[in-house]
């Protein structure tokens, strides 16, 4: 009897309306499957039917019962009856109820007609319906009584019988409903994990392009800076032109040797265990600040810190971007004001990066994608820092990042100098 569930459909979108309505096959065609509870509905019905005319008809003459003919034409109707119950149950149980007046064959129907109300419909329905049986059952036991028992043995066998009927079919609707919740909190599982595996690719796809404007910006800044330099000086000592042209060239593998590291990380075929390249830090910074100053530019800086060593890897690896990206902002925007960069901080407070130059009505022509400051204040506050840029009132332009550097305080040392 478990089986006379319609069949439930599988979309996931479904499952809420399916369990706030709990008969959504109404209008759906039967399956295989229905077709075999619907038929074993069906002889069970006409079994019990028949069982209990045979038990209201035989034995003594004093036992009364509804008169044959129509009770056997009522309860193969109730039978038929059966095979819309999917479509309209409740009309169907409260009619079977009914008609039970005049019919002993008909309670077989009865039974899987509320059974199906019980699967179906909620409990205040099927407390309707099942009270509808009960008073049903009580007058027919008093309109055709059993000498051989009381009424009330009568009346009691037959709300036993209704509240099983009725238990059972609330069983399986909340075992159905069980099944049905554990499907969507499954289906919502996976669809959560793909999403989180969606917010990974995105998260490194973002990691991976921010990685490249912060390398490739800066060495195609630089050659832009010596190109031009050979464009607008043609009589330049051949010395100077073959100077510039080393420049450009060691300025060129390196970003090709760059692009070549970072979009490696991009292939099929590259696992977890493939070695990612050393990543810079503060201790690069002079190295940096030398290629801008061969570049052309100016620029002073002032180490503050006492031990550059002891800053951690990712603290002064952004610590580096940021300086990277505030000296190519001012390669492009300022080609020939003068730079300065300080770094300060310690260990237990923040690690503060400031870059600053004039502000002046020059540019180199370089062209930028005007992402790189929003790519700085997104790298700072992942880092828990902030970033603020902008014009200071003394008409300046100014990078300025401060980043948590947590930790206990680094023991006194010497002192970083200006460069």
């Amino acid at each position: 009897m478990s089986g006379m569930a319609v069949s439930r459909p599988d979309h996931p979108s479904l499952l809420p309306a399916l369990l706030a309505a709990p008969d959504p096959a109404e209008r759906v065609p039967r399956s295989a499957r229905d077709w075999a509870v619907d038929i074993a509905c069906f002889v069970l019905a006409v079994l019990f039917g028949g069982f209990m005319l045979f038990a209201t008809s035989h034995g003594s003459s004093g036992v009364h019962h509804p008169p044959r003919l129509p009770d056997v034409l009522i309860g193969a109707l109730g039978c038929l009856a059966l095979w819309w119950r999917r479509r309209h149950p409740v009309e169907l149980a409260v009619a079977l109820g009914v008609v039970s007046l005049a019919s002993a064959s008909v309670s077989g129907a009865g039974c899987i007609a509320l059974f199906t109300v019980a699967v179906h419909r909620p409990f205040r329905t099927v407390a309707a319906v099942a009270l509808v049986h009960l008073v049903t059952g009580a007058i027919y036991t008093a309109v055709f009584p059993d000498p051989t028992e009381s009424y009330w043995v009568g009346v009691v066998w037959g709300a036993v019988v209704t509240a099983a009927v009725v238990a059972w079919g609330m069983f399986v609707r909340a075992r159905r409903q069980l099944i049905l919740s554990l499907r969507e909190r499954a289906l919502r599982a996976e669809a959560e994990q793909q999403l989180r595996v969606t917010q990974a690719r995105q998260q490194e796809r973002a990691r991976i392009a921010r990685e490249m404007h912060d390398v490739l910006a800066h060495r195609i800044s630089l050659l832009s800076v010596h190109a031009g330099a050979l464009e607008f000086r043609p009589d330049a000592p051949p010395t100077e032109i073959a100077k510039a042209a080393g420049v450009i060239r060691a300025s060129a593998h390196q970003a090709l040797q760059d692009l070549r590291e970072v979009i490696g990380v991009l292939r099929e075929d590259a696992t977890e265990d493939t070695p990612e390249r050393p990543q810079p830090n503060l201790g690069d910074l002079p190295t940096l600040i030398d290629e801008s100053r061969r570049a052309g530019m100016t620029v002073t800086y002032e180490n503050r810190l006492h031990d550059v060593d002891a800053v951690p890897g990712a603290l002064g690896r952004s610590a580096y971007r940021t300086v990277q990206e505030a000296l190519t902002n001012a390669r492009k925007h300022a080609p020939n004001a003068t730079v300065s960069v300080i770094v300060d901080g310690s260990a237990g407070t923040d690690l503060t990066i400031e870059v600053r130059n004039p502000l002046v009505n020059a540019a180199s022509g370089i062209p930028g994608s005007g992402t790189g400051l929003i790519g700085l204040a997104e790298r700072a506050m992942l880092s828990g820092g902030r970033l603020e840029h902008g014009p200071t009132p003394d008409g300046e332009f100014r990078v300025r990042a401060w980043l948590p550097w947590r930790g206990e305080a680094t023991p006194a040392g010497a002192p970083g100098g200006a460069a």
